[in-house]
């Protein structure tokens, strides 16, 4: 299995209504808090007449995160943080879910909001399609003349056995020793490092490592 987290394929969105206010849920992919931030701005301009834009986001994933909301206006605790449990309960990184309220006059309470940001989140959520995000990492090796074949033949069969991992040849060079770069998914970067060492019984050399 390929190693990664899954984020937001697209801009996706959807929408409800509760006593009179229109909530419109929106949901897209961020890489970087700046990209968040720009997109909310946009989101601002796309529709200035709203009366709240409610935001949550995380960028990155697992122990490597940084998330930011905010309620807009709304009571403290009855938006911003209620769109935030839907986005950390979500399984993704690397997003933002922005809220946009039009009031329609009824006060909905501070369970009603909490109900309603909540919702508008999920459903934007559940539009959303979502693709796989991997970690790649580049390496350079040297590898002895002699076992230069087999470890290519090794670089093969591990492709096949293991396609979402596959990992190429990107530049080699050739002077005493061979010196190959390899690139690929972390997982599948690491497991050749083991098995040309296997192949060349320990004579492969790691010589920098990109991630």
């Amino acid at each position: 299995m390929a190693t990664g987290y899954l984020i937001p394929a697209a801009e996706a969105s959807a929408q409800i209504t509760d006593r009179g206010s229109r909530f419109l849920g929106i949901c897209t992919c961020v890489e970087t808090v700046e990209e968040a931030r720009a997109f909310l701005q946009e989101v601002r301009r796309r529709h200035a007449d709203a009366s709240h834009h409610v935001y949550a986001f995380a960028v990155g994933h697992g122990a490597s995160v940084t998330h930011g909301m905010s309620d807009d206006g709304e009571p403290s605790g009855t938006a911003g943080r209620p769109v935030l449990a839907v986005v950390q309960g979500a399984g993704l990184g690397d997003l933002i879910v922005v809220v946009i309220r039009w009031f329609g006059g009824t006060k909905l309470g501070t369970g009603g909001l909490v109900r309603a940001y909540t919702k508008a989140a999920q459903q934007a959520l559940a539009a959303t399609s979502t693709v796989r995000r991997v970690q790649t990492k580049t390496v350079v090796m040297r590898l002895p003349y002699d076992r230069y074949d087999a470890c290519l033949e090794s670089l093969r069969r591990a492709a096949e056995q293991d396609p979402e991992n596959a990992v190429e040849i990107v530049d080699e060079a050739f002077a005493e020793h061979a010196t190959v770069h390899l690139c690929g998914p972390e997982e599948g970067v690491d497991a050749m490092i083991i098995r040309f060492r296997d192949v060349t019984s320990g004579r492969a050399q790691l010589l920098d490592c990109v991630s």
